[in-house]
């Protein structure tokens, strides 16, 4: 169902901005957080030179947080932790959807894994069970989200809960993209390891947007 206001922490970004312009034309009202109000509002203004039909909101990333039915977090993968600690209490209850992917520079085509695991499985350790983490969209070309085009990527969901994971799946499919159930968040590992090897995969055969596709015959 549409209508739900979501909260994107760190929606300065090109994946944050095209996130909040596919869900805003869903019917979600949006949020933009970022570390500072003017650094919020700047935001809000650069998303409404490149989309002036998308209203959204300017908040601290607390008062986001505490606003959002739905939170989200696109930070780099420096700032995912301190973020997340900063706003752990107004997230209790609620879904966050994940999208950090834990490139290091400057080995981004490397898969370099946190000692956890994932970032999703770091971020669930964080927040405790009262935080349905899911993660997602780690292999979408994030500036693709902006343009009104349609997006071949498959979306690979995970997290512990099903009806978080089911409500995602929503989100997605209102992004214009498929999105697949994949499992619990310990299996985000897979999605987050992929964006490197897309990145080696853009580099070795020059092409760009390269994506991951399910295929399969349902079973009758």
């Amino acid at each position: 169902m549409a209508n739900e206001t979501i909260a994107i922490l760190g929606g300065t970004g090109d994946l944050g901005t095209g996130l909040a312009i596919r869900w805003s034309k869903a019917g979600h009202k949006i949020v933009i957080g970022s570390r500072t109000l003017e650094k919020a509002q700047s935001a809000v203004e650069a998303l409404q030179k490149i989309s002036p039909d998308t209203p959204a909101d300017a908040m601290e990333n607390k008062d986001a947080a505490a606003a959002g039915d739905i939170v989200v977090l696109t930070v780099p993968a420096a700032h995912q932790l301190s973020t997340l600690e900063y706003v752990r209490e107004e997230l209790s209850g609620k879904i966050l959807i994940d999208v950090t992917v834990p490139l290091v520079p400057p080995k981004v085509g490397t898969v370099q894994l946190p000692p956890e695991g994932s970032a999703g499985k770091r971020a669930q350790d964080l927040l405790g069970e009262d935080v349905m983490v899911v993660t997602a969209f780690q292999n979408i070309a994030a500036h693709l989200l902006q343009e009104d085009v349609a997006i071949e990527c498959d979306v690979l969901i995970a997290g512990n809960k099903k009806a978080a994971r089911d409500k995602v799946m929503e989100l997605v499919e209102q992004a214009g993209m498929t999105g697949w159930h994949a499992g619990p968040i310990e299996n985000s590992a897979a999605a987050e390891a992929l964006t490197s090897i897309l990145i080696q995969i853009n580099r070795k055969h020059d092409i760009s947007h390269s994506g991951i596709k399910i295929v399969g015959q349902a079973d009758h």
